[in-house]
């Protein structure tokens, strides 16, 4: 089984590389290029499809909305056409966000996939629209699409610009002496739903197997941490004394409180669930930083 995997070189792209032999889309090529993509994809001949592809960074949506709506709607638009160009007759997995539910009260939780979708950021709002794209053409083409929505996600190799890789990050420069100790921070009095990449990475791969078509999973532990009780444990185990300041440019409007999914109809289709603990996960990541600061 042949299986294309676009955004090959992002954070999950390059475990998912690791993971499972794949055929990752040329270096370099863009999806907003339809005809680039089209000749990709018919001299590769996939049976299936993992499309990770995308442009999530939620400021970077804000500058941009036009752009990410291109990449993450269009070219997942674009994706489609040319399987079907192809006469591809195999799966695709598309991979969407747990961003796309917005705000949910706490009487909600745990999330479940039949909870509206009300998204708050224009990178949410091009993920419902390429999900819905999705369902359609999974329920009028000729080839099988599953739809995840994943939630935050950890691990190795993660970018600085997500919250618990910068709190690992600056934890590390403070214990390799290269910075005072005082960690900058955002709103750490609320709550997160982490699963480790290498988890999730594995319920790409049982739902490409298992997954139901037009299906739509969560993918998450189920377990909410606080993002000040994950930073007192990186702190713990680095072995630091650290003062924590609250960087006013780190705050975001109207921040979510709480937040916690729930991943059983994920378990009930393919047995799947979290087997990386949430401390294995940030030694790892404290690990990874330690490299490139000797």
């Amino acid at each position: 089984m042949k299986l294309l995997l676009t955004g090959a070189n992002g954070f999950v792209g390059r475990y998912v590389q690791a993971a499972l032999p794949c055929v990752p889309l040329p270096g370099g090529l863009d999806l907003r290029d339809r005809a680039a993509l089209t000749a990709a994809v018919i001299a590769i001949r996939p049976d299936t499809v993992l499309h990770l592809a995308a442009q999530s960074f939620v400021p970077a949506a804000f500058e941009n909305p036009r752009e990410t709506f291109d990449i993450n709607f269009y070219g997942t638009l674009n994706l489609l056409e040319a399987l079907q160009s192809s006469g591809f007759m195999g799966r695709m997995l598309f991979v969407g966000s747990g961003d796309t539910y917005g705000q949910v009260p706490e009487t909600d939780l745990p999330v479940r996939e039949d909870h509206p979708l009300r998204p708050r950021n224009p990178y949410a709002v091009s993920k419902v629209a390429a999900e819905a794209l999705c369902y359609q053409w999974s329920q009028t083409s000729g080839f099988e699409i599953i739809m995840v929505r994943p939630f935050n996600h950890i691990g190795p190799g993660q970018s600085s610009r997500f919250a618990i890789a910068d709190f690992a990050r600056q934890v590390m420069e403070i214990r390799m002496g290269r910075r005072a100790p005082v960690l900058q921070v955002g709103d750490i009095d609320v709550t997160r739903d982490f699963t480790d990449v290498r988890d999730v990475v594995r319920a790409y791969a049982l739902l490409l197997e298992k997954g139901r078509n037009g299906g739509i999973y969560n993918i998450c532990s189920g377990r909410e941490h606080s993002m000040r009780d994950l930073l007192q444990r990186l702190i713990a185990l680095a072995g630091v004394d650290v003062r924590i300041d609250q960087d006013p440019a780190r705050l975001r409007p109207a921040e979510q409180r709480r937040m916690v999914a729930s991943f059983d109809t994920l378990h009930r289709d393919t047995g799947w669930q979290p087997l990386i603990p949430i401390e294995q996960s940030l030694q790892d990541l404290l690990n990874d930083w330690e490299k490139p600061l000797q």
